[in-house]
Formats: C-alpha cells, sequence, structure tokens
C-alpha cells in the first residue's frame, strides 16, 4: 500500500488507525488506494465514502461511450477524483449488478452515459437506492421522469430538425426515422419533434431497432420498401446499417437513399461514404456532468433539472438531391 502511493509504511499505519500527523491529501490518497486495490475499510472508516466515482456505460462497441469515457473521466482526475468504470456485458454484470458493487467501494458519486434510465420499461430499483442513499448521481441525455436526478442531454427535439430540414433542402419527401425502442426516451423525443415538423409523419416510415449496425440494417430494409429516399437515425451504428441496407438491395447511397446518423462519433468522417450525422457536443455535455456532480460531492445542492446542449449538423457524402421520380 504504502508503495502504491508512495508514501511510508508508518504513513499508512496513522491513516488506517485515524491517527492525526497526515495530510488531508495523503490520507485521501490512501484510502483510494485502499479502494482501487479491492481491500476493506478499517471499521472506523467506512463511514466515509472514496474518492472514487463510478462511470456506467452500457457498452463499449459504439463509439460514442468510449468518447464520453474519455472525456469524463479526464474531468474527474482533474479534480482528484478516480474513476471506475463499469461496462454492461450481454450475460454479464448488469447495471444493477454494478450499482451495489459501487456501493459496497463507498463512492463519492455515480455518472450514467447510457442506460436504463433512459427507457421507461426497464427496471429502475437501483437508481432509487442511490437516491435513498443520498449518493450524488448525474445523468448523460434524457432520462425518464420523476427519477430526480439532474440530467445533461444533446437537444434530440433540435438534433431531428436539423437532420430533417437538411434532407428536405435536397428535395427528399419521404423521410423516415430509425429509431431506438418505443420505451426509449431520446427516441420518442426525436419522433415528437419528425411529428411536429412533418405535420403527419405517417406510422409506415417510423422502424423500431436495437442499437446496432444490424438493427439499423433490419430496420432501414424495412423502409426502402416502403419507398422512403431519405433515412433518418438514432445513432451512427444504426446509420451504417442502413448504408448497408440500401447496398443490399443494389441502391446506390446517396444517389437513390440518403442517410443522416447521429452523434458523429470516431470514424464517421472515414466511412464510404463519409457519414452526414448531428454531432452531440460530447466535450462540453461530460464536462458539465462532472462539474453537476461534483457540487454534489462538495455538499452543493443541485436541482434535478435537465441542462440541454445543441448539436451541430456535420454535412459529408451520405446525404445529396433526391432522386427523380
Amino acid at each position: 500500500m504504502a508503495k502504491k502511493v508512495g508514501v511510508s509504511e508508518a504513513t499508512v499505519s496513522r491513516v488506517l488507525n485515524d491517527k492525526p500527523g497526515v495530510s488531508e491529501a495523503t490520507r485521501q490518497a490512501v484510502l483510494s488506494a485502499l479502494d482501487v486495490l479491492g481491500y476493506e475499510r478499517p471499521t472506523q472508516l467506512r463511514g466515509e465514502r472514496a474518492r472514487l466515482v463510478g462511470l456506467v456505460l452500457p457498452e463499449l462497441q459504439n463509439p460514442i461511450f468510449p468518447a464520453f469515457a474519455e472525456v469524463i473521466g479526464g474531468a474527474l482526475a482533474q479534480l482528484g477524483l478516480t474513476p471506475v468504470l463499469c461496462t454492461q456485458t450481454k450475460g454479464g454484470v448488469s447495471e444493477a449488478d454494478y450499482v451495489t458493487l459501487l456501493l459496497q467501494q463507498q463512492v463519492s458519486g455515480v455518472v450514467f452515459a447510457g442506460g436504463l434510465y433512459a427507457q421507461a420499461d426497464a427496471p429502475h430499483d437501483h437508481y432509487k437506492e442511490l437516491a435513498d442513499r443520498n449518493i450524488p448521481v448525474v445523468l448523460v441525455n434524457a432520462a425518464i421522469e420523476h427519477l430526480g436526478f439532474p440530467a445533461v442531454s444533446c437537444d434530440d427535439a433540435v438534433a431531428v430538425e436539423q437532420a430533417w430540414r437538411h434532407l428536405a433542402s435536397l428535395g427528399h419527401e419521404r423521410i423516415g426515422l430509425v429509431l431506438g425502442p418505443g420505451d426509449h426516451m431520446p427516441s420518442a423525443r426525436k419522433l415528437a419533434a419528425a411529428r411536429s415538423i412533418a405535420g403527419d409523419l405517417p406510422e409506415e416510415r417510423v422502424a423500431r431497432a436495437i442499437f446496432s449496425i444490424e438493427g439499423g440494417h433490419a430496420a432501414a430494409t424495412r423502409l426502402i420498401d416502403r419507398g422512403v429516399t431519405g433515412i433518418i437515425c438514432a445513432s451512427d451504428p444504426l446509420a451504417l446499417g442502413a448504408i448497408r441496407a440500401a447496398r443490399r438491395k443494389g441502391l446506390g447511397v446517396p444517389s437513390e437513399i440518403s442517410v443522416v446518423g447521429y452523434d458523429d462519433s470516431a470514424f464517421m468522417n472515414c466511412t464510404e461514404p463519409p457519414l452526414t450525422t448531428v454531432r452531440q457536443p460530447i466535450e462540453a455535455m461530460g464536462r458539465a456532468a462532472v462539474e453537476l456532480l461534483n457540487a454534489q460531492i462538495g455538499g452543493t445542492a443541485v436541482p434535478a433539472e435537465e441542462l440541454l446542449f445543441e448539436p451541430e449538423l456535420v454535412v459529408r457524402g451520405s446525404t445529396a438531391q433526391a432522386p427523380r421520380v
């Protein structure tokens, strides 16, 4: 333990026995090392939370989540907080399991970037447990109502408006949406915005999918069969699946089918064609999430409100003039 922190064994002993003569910074460093290495805190120190912060992500395959992890993790480290990355895997550790583990480690707070809080029909008991224990929590992107945590979100309505008006300006009249499941809050917001813009959006122009390239492929295939020429997707992987669906049908992108993604995650400018997408301001959102969390850790009351950040349409090669009938 002393070697890990870079102090003497006597200093570690003083911290573990809760003795005076150790600076607060050194004391916190020893306690954090204790938590990181998986040792159980002495009884007299268990009531004090570690300088650990849980960063819970639903996956790492979608490049947007590693991007958020990099920004949030870096901002936490600058404040002397140690991020603990918790990534769900199919058939593996669940979000609720991770919350249990984090509570056992006496974490100072938790940031969720994508997760069950965005799904109305998912279990939410673990969020209530965090609230009941007064653990500081911040959610990234739209959550269901009544969870009572501050949130930092990209404005889904503005994102769809930007994408829709871009396709409409190119002459597309048959525009479709590839969205997540029906209980997924960001998708619900995107759908509401599309209906507001279109006036009358037939159900046949809305396709649901799991968030993956394969899901996008399947959903976009249905839309293309219904005569859609422009497709707005709720994520970049869904958009890549839509491009693949068009090509499997022998259609050109963007000459016959235009596709717009969402996120502007890594390498979307390197796809073929480069993807037109709506960029989330990851840097600003990640730093705002950490500021909100740190304020709570410091004892400042933070309103359970949602901060909305403006997205930006990035026009590349996957959109073009609508094909002439």
